[in-house]
This record gives C-alpha cells, structure tokens and sequence, in this order.
C-alpha cells in the first residue's frame, strides 16, 4: 500500500473537528458568490474554503513603488498620488477618453478605451485627489498610464494590496473575483490549535497556521512572496508533516496487521538456483533474504523493490514465487502492458515449470471459454501464478488462497488498482517492483510506508553501453551506420516522440520517420505505437524478436516490456525533450545479448545549456540511481515519473524540489510523534488530529482508530 493511500476509508463530516467546519464549508457560503461563481471557482481550485486556501498564489504583482510623476520609469508598476485636472472630450469611438493627472513634479495622462464618460467623471472628479495604481509607460513624450488596475479616494489608500496576489484562473473567472473569494474566506475560518512544536517554530521563526495563511494570500513585502519566506515554509511543513504522520500511521498498521506466514522448506528456491545457468548477485542475495524474512513473519510484507534496468528483478521476484507456492500460496503478479504481461510469463515458465507448479496469463485478449477456464483453475487453485493485465482484478477472478501479489512497473498504476487486487486475498503479502530508480527524497514523499529493497549490482556480463550525442543534422550519417550496422545482422530500434505531426511542436512522428526509412529499408522495418491493439502490438514484438525486421521504429511504447537480445543500437531521437529517467529505461532495451550496443542521443540544435548538461549526464553514466538524483534536480519532482499516474503524492503548498530539507524534517517529527502518541492521545496529538482532517490525512485516523 503505497501512499497517496487508501482514499476509501474515509470517516464522515459527524467525526471531522467542529473548528475545521468553516474550512469544509462550500464557495457558495461566501458573500457575493452565486452558483455560477461557485462553479468557476470549483473548476479553478476547489468547491471548498480550504480549496481556495490552499490555492497559493501563481505570482505577484509588487505595488510598491511609489515615485512622484517626474521619477517614474518606462514600462513600470506604479502607484501615486495624483490630483486630477481636466478630461477630454472624446472625438469619435475609436479614440480613448484622456484625463489629465499631476502632482507637484509634473503630470501624466490616463487613457480609457470604450469607457463612459459619466462613470469616469464620476471616480476621477476635476480637482479630486487619488490613489492610481498601473503600468506607467512613455508614449509620444508622455508618460501615459493605460486603464488604471486600482484608483481610490487617498482615504481608502489600504484598500490598495502592495503586493497583490495572482491565482490560476480558468474560463469565466477573473483575478478580482478569485482574490476577493480568498480574502472572504480568509474572514470566515476560525482560529485552529497550534500542532507544532515550540522548539520548530522558534528556530525558523515560523508564525501560527493562521497568521501564515493571511501572509500567504496578503503579504506586506516582496520577500514574503517567496518559497522560502516563513509563512508559506510554514505552510509546506504543516502539509508534509500531515502526510508523513499519515503514512507513519499506515506503516504502524502495516506492521500490526497479520498475514500469511510463509515458511517453506526453500526446496523450490534450491531447484531453481541448480537449474539455472548463472550465480545470483551478492546484490539479489541480500534482497531476497529481506523479502524471505518479510515472507515468514506473521505480518504482512509490504515491500518496494527497486533496481535500475537489466539488475535482475524478475529473477528476485521468481524466488519470491516460489517461496509463496512451496507454502501452498497462488501468486498474482500485474503487469502494466499485455507485452510485458507475456514477456513475464515466458520468463517465469522457465523458472517455474521445472518445479511443477502451474503459471498461466490472463489478459483483456483472453475471452469466452479460454477465460472461463482460466478463471476456474484460478478460483478452484490448480494455476499457482497467474500473471496479467487489469483483468486480473475484474470481479470473476477469484482466488483459492491469494497469498502474494506482486506489481510491476508499480507507478504506472493507480493506488486502488493495488487495492482492488490485494482484496482478493486475506492479508496477502505485497512486493511492487520498479526499474526506475527513485531519488531518495521522492521515496520519502511517496512510499515511506514501504520497505525499501534496492539491488545495487547489475549481473555479470553486462557489457557497458556507448552513449552518443548528436544534432538531428547528421541524420544522413546516422541513416548509413544503420545500414552498416544491419548487414553485420545487427537490430535496431528507433525511438520518436510523436504519433502524428504536431503544428505546434516540430518534432519527427513516428508514422513520418517509419515512411521514410521504408522507401531504404524495404520491409526490414516495421513501426509500433500506442495507437495499435494489444494483439498487434505484441505479434510486432515477437516478429522483431525473431529477426523478421532489422529496425523497430516506434513511440516510448517499448520503454517498458520489450526484450529483444540482439539489439544492440537505439536511436533516440528530439532527446532534449525527454526526462533523463525516461531516456535511461529506452537506453536500457539494449545492451541484452552478447554485441556491444550503442545508445544515439539525436537533437535539435540549438541546444540549450541545460539540454546540453541533462544529454551529457547520459553519457557519461549508466547508473539509474545517480541519473534519477539529476533528473530531480534539473526537472523537479512533477516531470519525473508523470505523477498524475504515478501514485506519487500531489502537493498544493509544498513544493518537494524547494522543499527538500522540510521533508527530511517532517518524516523525523512524524516518527517521534507516533512513536511516543501511537494512538494520538495526548494534547499535541488531538491538534494533529486535526492537523490530518485539515490536509484530508484522515485515512491515517481511520486505520488507527479501527485496530
């Protein structure tokens, strides 16, 4: 159970503390916000208060220079006092309404385009002193002052933000309507408990929860705009802190929660060791040894094994079959892709039809008697490990004795697609597997409910593979080391980002490049994209494996699933625009057999600087693990394994890249927190109760609260 956790426990409105009622309140409550505002709202934050809250403004305008008119610089945010002296008459429509201001230094003109003149006479009366605020421009010898953001009576000059807030908006919904609702909000909620410890609150002198929200939304200088001003550092380490007691509270209930105990003899995991014909690595030694003691407990394991591409994960994951079926335990692993689905059976088949045991597939393809009979050995247990799609997770597959379920690629799933399997078992124990490396900060973030298993060595005869960097301009001599390279019957695969062209962003599709190198190739090449049926796509892959073509163009498609030894070249092309974690699992398709294989970085000069360092961190290392660390770095955390799908928390306040060192302190306050409140019962830990109902961590209360 990986966090963004289990968001079907959920307690009612009746258990949420009454002090967070005006937070959990509706946008329609506010004065002046009537169905239709509600509505845009919603679409743009949130249907509630703490939506539009925890909405931190998008930028900022700073109002705070306040020259006299003669000092004014071009093209500056200004504001002033002025005193208004004469309007113009307007000659036609087309032309602006001119109204002359002036102070002791000199004078401006405001312009006003499609205006009324009454209502403009009305707040800028002849002789009337006013506060204006707006871009000041030089026009003619003039400065000149467009349309006016703010004019005001000098008796309401507060009334005017100096540092005015700008928030994502959406269709229907302006800047002045979004920063009025927050402001009404910020009036409605009430004052909640301090959950911080005074020792943290002091050493980065952090204000109260309360007093930070109206800084975030209202701030009074430049600086308390940024990231790292206290208030909304505050802020961020109230939401990570929510999050990290969360799953502090679900690793409690993990280790609590009893399961199967699988305690074999190892006889399956011996037979498997003298069939094949390699040593593991003292790497997979160690992992398998933290997955068997998980195994043999009676709790239930809840392990996260990660380890860069080709360093033997199935191979782990096969003993961890075995383990499981020597006990009398069915074994389900999931797979992202129906490739990857059959490529996993095929493997495991080897390693586990020796033993007797029974693995089979189960697939959106599988239909009619076919599934029915699958679907029978399952639920009667004659299959011990079936290996598939979402379709093992469809209300007819049912389960005998469920008792470990292992998903692959995990990020690729949403968190209830591992509750919907793991439901179909009592307890199962539960192993997610990936090939893409995760930085320690985000495995922190995101699955500090998991132990964390890593195989930090690849096996042996691995042969490195040479990265090379290129401008799409020498394509033509790219086009004849191919043709060298497939008459030595070497394979290739050549990777584009796009499926059909794009007017708005000039890359090579995939259909354009496969057309192209037909007209040279012949039918020695074939393309493959997410476009095509499960079916075909999967007879495309097994052709290339068998040598029936000598290049495989396709889309990130084959990033995952694809195993093919004799290719040994892949060419990558608009390199820049990918993620480096992503471009390490293309490179990572070949360097399988026993040829030296070649990665091609092609790009589209010019190269930007950071381009230019991301493309040479590929060649210049192999190692997942140091690559996912820059890819952090240079993009950030929300690039770098797509979190809409990835599980990976989403937060509205914090930002993890900036954030860093908040994180590494949230995590260690939540484990002392827990460890000395498990069930938080005292006065901190009733305050972070509320603390969890405020950020909707509640799922944590629920599992506690139930045992």
């Amino acid at each position: 159970m990986s966090l963004a956790i289990n968001r079907k426990i959920r307690f009612s409105n009746k258990m949420r503390p009454e002090q967070l009622f005006s937070y959990f309140a509706e946008t329609s409550t506010l004065i002046g916000v009537g169905p239709r505002t509600a509505e845009v709202l919603s679409r743009a934050m949130g249907p509630k208060l703490l939506d539009l809250l925890f909405t931190p403004p998008a930028s900022f305008i700073d109002r705070s220079y306040n020259p006299k008119i003669s000092e004014i610089i071009d093209n500056s945010i200004c504001t002033l006092e002025v005193t208004v002296g004469s309007h113009s008459i307007k000659g036609n429509k087309n032309q602006p309404i001119r109204i002359r201001v002036f102070d002791k230094t000199g004078d401006l003109t405001l312009c006003f385009f499609r205006a009324k003149e009454e209502y403009l006479k009305k707040i800028l009366p002849v002789g009337s002193k006013r506060i204006i605020s707006g871009k000041a421009q030089l026009y003619n010898s003039e400065i000149n002052m467009i349309h006016p953001d703010y004019i005001l009576p000098v008796a309401e000059k507060n009334r005017l933000p100096i540092i005015e807030t700008l928030y994502p908006l959406t269709e229907g919904l302006t800047q002045k309507v979004a920063r009025k609702s927050i402001l009404n909000a910020l009036e409605k909620i009430s004052t909640l408990p301090e959950w911080l410890d005074k020792s943290i609150i002091n050493k980065y002198n952090w204000p109260k929860f309360n007093e930070a929200l109206i800084k975030m939304h209202s701030p009074v200088h430049p600086s308390d705009t940024k990231l790292l001003a206290p208030p909304r550092q505050r802020l961020a380490y109230d939401e990570l802190l929510a999050k990290q007691i969360a799953i502090a509270l679900v690793r409690n209930n993990n280790q609590k929660k009893i399961g199967i105990s699988h305690n074999s003899a190892g006889k399956f995991i011996d037979e498997i060791l003298n069939v094949v014909n390699f040593e593991p690595t003292k790497s997979q030694e160690i992992v398998f040894k933290e997955i068997k003691k998980d195994m043999s407990s009676t709790y239930r394991m809840t392990r996260l094994l990660q380890g860069d591409v080709g360093s033997g994960k199935t191979f782990v994951a096969a003993m961890a079959c075995a383990y499981a079926a020597e006990s009398g335990s069915q074994i389900a692993l999931m797979a992202p892709t129906e490739i990857l689905a059959r490529q996993h059976l095929t493997s495991l088949k080897l390693l586990l039809d020796p033993l007797g045991l029974t693995v089979e597939a189960l697939t959106g393809r599988d239909k009619g008697l076919q599934r029915k009979a699958l679907e029978t050995g399952l639920k009667e247990g004659y299959i011990d490990v079936v290996i598939g799609t979402h379709a093992l997770f469809q209300n007819n597959t049912i389960f005998k004795k469920l008792g470990l379920v292992i998903i692959d690629e995990q990020h690729r799933f949403g968190v209830h697609d591992r509750f919907k399997l793991t439901e179909k078992g009592l307890n199962p124990d539960l192993l997610v597997m990936t090939a893409t490396p995760i930085p320690r900060t985000l495995a922190l973030a995101s699955y500090g409910d998991l132990d964390i298993s890593t195989i930090t060595q690849k096996p042996a005869g691995r042969k490195p593979i040479g990265t090379h960097i290129l401008p799409m301009q020498k394509l033509d001599e790219v086009i004849a080391g191919i043709k060298r390279a497939i008459t030595k019957g070497q394979q290739v695969y050549w990777v584009c980002p796009l499926v059909e062209e794009s007017e708005l962003i000039e890359l090579s599709s995939v259909m354009e490049r496969y057309s192209q190198l037909k007209e040279i190739f012949g039918n020695r090449v074939k393309v493959l994209h997410g476009r095509l049926k499960p079916h075909e796509k999967e007879a495309i892959s097994n052709e290339f494996k068998s040598g029936k073509y000598d290049i495989l163009i396709a889309t990130t498609v084959i990033e995952v699933g694809i195993d093919v030894p004799n290719a040994s070249i892949i060419i990558i092309e608009h390199a820049e625009r990918f993620g480096l974690a992503q471009l390490h699992q293309l490179r990572g398709r070949v360097g399988r057999g026993s040829e030296t294989s070649s990665c091609l970085l092609l790009y589209k000069s010019p190269l930007s600087k950071n381009g230019r360092l991301r493309l040479e961190i590929m060649k210049e290392t192999e190692d997942g693990f140091l690559i996912a660390e820059k890819d952090l770095e240079l993009r950030g955390s929300g690039d770098l394994l797509g979190s809409k799908q990835s599980g990976l928390p989403e937060f509205r306040i914090a930002d993890i890249d900036k954030h860093k060192s908040l994180l590494d302190l949230a995590a260690k306050d939540a484990k002392s927190i827990i460890n000395k409140d498990p069930m938080l019962e005292s006065h901190r830990g009733e305050s972070i109760r509320t603390l969890l109902y405020l950020f909707e961590q509640d799922f944590g209360i629920a599992l506690m609260d139930a045992g």
